[in-house]
């Protein structure tokens, strides 16, 4: 008796035929593409990023998305232009400044407090608490066309400059002092792939919030890393987790109407803690 009305809770829960009737509207099928590409980007920049040590700088150029979309609203001007100024500017300092690994942390911890600071205030301001929650948790289901450009338009330049890049991002983040012996830009190359991944962490503020961005460009690479060491199948395993989190985020989510960024973290641990267990049994 117990287990046929749990069984009927869960199917309350997540209503098949309710979400089969929201994949069919278009403004659910809009975020689907959203999510799709965002899970592209975060897959792709995840392994450098998780290579090069940089998962407290994409925290923070989330964060400081954050910052430049309450500045945006407090102005008046586009949210998602606010926040991607706010991001690529965080990132171009944390890759100027913070160049070096023992530094790193440091540079970014000031930037972020003082950016945050600036972001409560211009919250406060503005007077719309329900608006901030929003940056902090995302709001996939409103992307609407104009954002979906937006993150196409994101996708298509990170995607290009990172293609052009890798290489040698690549050898600089794997050995540094010989790279920058053959006379590989590092620094250039820091700052161009920290632009890229502020870029990536802007549209993820929009889509799944500021403070879960890292469940697609960080935790998808994480996982991957645990199952290999080729840094090709690291990349392809890491677009598939990230798309897996993404889109089935999004799809879990529509009938018990739960915050898209539940299910897509949720998600992503799930793989890591699998891919983990796996690794480490591989190694026994």
């Amino acid at each position: 008796m117990t287990t046929t009305v749990l069984a009927a809770d869960m199917g309350n829960f997540w209503n098949f035929t309710q979400t089969g009737d929201l994949l069919s509207r278009a403004f659910v099928q809009q975020s689907l593409v959203a999510v799709a590409l965002l899970g592209l980007i975060g897959g792709v920049l995840g392994p450098m990023i998780v290579a090069r040590q940089m998962s407290f700088a994409v925290h923070g150029a989330a964060e400081l998305s954050f910052t430049g979309a309450a500045t945006a609203l407090l102005a008046g001007i586009g949210v998602n232009i606010g926040g991607v100024i706010g991001a690529v500017v965080a990132a171009a300092v944390f890759g100027l400044l913070g160049r070096r690994a023992r530094e790193r942390d440091s540079v970014i911890g000031v930037v972020m407090a003082f950016g945050l600071g600036l972001g409560v205030l211009f919250l406060s301001l503005y007077g719309r608490v329900g608006t901030g929650f929003a940056l902090l948790t995302g709001q996939v289901v409103s992307v609407g066309r104009d954002g979906l450009i937006a993150v196409g338009i994101t996708a298509v330049v990170v995607l290009t400059v990172f293609a052009i890049i890798y290489r040698p991002l690549l050898f600089a983040s794997l050995d540094p002092r010989v790279a920058e012996t053959a006379g590989v830009p590092t620094r250039l190359l820091s700052v161009v792939f920290a632009v890229l991944v502020g870029l990536a962490a802007a549209q993820g503020v929009q889509i799944i919030g500021a403070l879960l961005v890292m469940s697609l460009l960080i935790t998808p690479a994480a996982a991957a890393s645990r199952l290999s060491a080729n840094p090709t199948v690291v990349l392809m395993l890491s677009v598939v987790f990230a798309e897996t989190a993404a889109i089935g985020g999004l799809v879990l989510s529509l009938a018990p109407e739960l915050p898209v960024s539940v299910m897509v973290t949720s998600i992503s641990f799930a793989i890591y803690v699998a891919c983990r267990a796996f690794g480490m049994r591989r190694r026994d």
